[in-house]
C-alpha cells in the first residue's frame, strides 16, 4: 500500500505546485458572485478547463507507451525551469483581468452547451495552465497505468477543494496578502523539487553514463 500513499501525495503535491496562482484567479471569480453569477459556474468552468489542461498532457503520457523512461524524465526539467523562472519572477505581479469570450466558430459551438460564465471561467482556467501542462506531461509519462489513474483521481477530487478555498479565502480578504507571500516562494521550491523528483523516479541518469 506504500505505493498508493505515495502516487497520491505525488498527485496531491504535482496538483498544488500547479494550482497555487490559480487560487487568485478563482478568488477573484468568487468575489463577484451575485444574482447572475453563482459559484456552481465557477466550480463546473474550473472543472471544464482543468479537463482541456489533463487532455492536453495525456500526450505526454501516450508518448511515454514508446519512448524509454529515462529519457523521459529528461522532460522533469521543464517543471525545474519553470521553477526558476518563477524564482526570478518572483517580484512581478501579473495584472488579473475579466475574460471576454473569443467571438470564432469554436466558442460559439461550446455555447451551446454550456453558460457563457461557465466557459469564461474556463478559457481563464485553461489560458491559465501553461505551468500545469508542462510539468503534467512528464509527470504522466512516468507513470503506469494505475498510478495514472490514481493522480487523475487526485486531481479531480482537489479541484473541488481549490474552489472550496478559494471561496473561503475570498470571504476573508486580511488572509489573502498572507498566502500571496508565500506563493512567491512555495511555488519555485516546489516546482524544481517535483522536477528533480521525475529525475530521480525515472533513472534520467542513465542518459548520461
Amino acid at each position: 500500500m506504500l505505493w498508493f500513499f505515495s502516487t497520491v501525495l505525488t498527485g496531491a503535491i504535482a496538483f498544488a505546485a500547479t494550482n497555487i496562482d490559480d487560487l487568485f484567479v478563482l478568488m477573484l471569480f468568487f468575489s463577484q458572485v451575485n444574482a447572475s453569477f453563482k459559484k456552481s459556474q465557477i466550480y463546473w468552468g474550473q472543472y471544464l478547463g482543468f479537463a482541456g489542461i489533463v487532455a492536453c498532457s495525456l500526450l505526454g503520457f501516450l508518448g511515454g507507451l514508446f519512448i524509454p523512461q529515462a529519457w523521459i524524465g529528461l522532460l522533469g526539467f521543464l517543471p525545474i525551469v519553470l521553477g526558476i523562472r518563477a524564482f526570478l519572477n518572483r517580484e512581478e505581479e501579473d495584472e488579473i483581468q475579466g475574460a471576454n469570450l473569443p467571438n470564432n466558430a469554436v466558442i460559439k459551438l461550446l455555447m451551446r452547451f454550456f453558460h457563457p460564465k461557465i466557459l469564461s471561467v474556463a478559457i481563464v482556467t485553461f489560458a491559465n495552465g501553461g505551468d500545469n501542462i508542462a510539468t503534467y506531461i512528464p509527470l504522466f509519462a512516468s507513470l503506469e497505468m494505475q498510478r495514472l489513474l490514481i493522480v487523475l483521481a487526485v486531481f479531480f477530487s482537489l479541484i473541488a477543494v481549490w474552489c472550496a478555498i478559494a471561496n473561503w479565502l475570498a470571504n476573508h480578504p486580511a488572509i489573502a496578502p498572507g498566502l500571496e507571500q508565500y506563493n512567491q516562494i512555495l511555488v519555485p521550491i516546489v516546482l524544481i523539487g517535483l522536477g528533480i523528483y521525475i529525475l530521480i523516479e525515472n533513472e534520467t541518469w542513465r542518459v548520461f553514463v
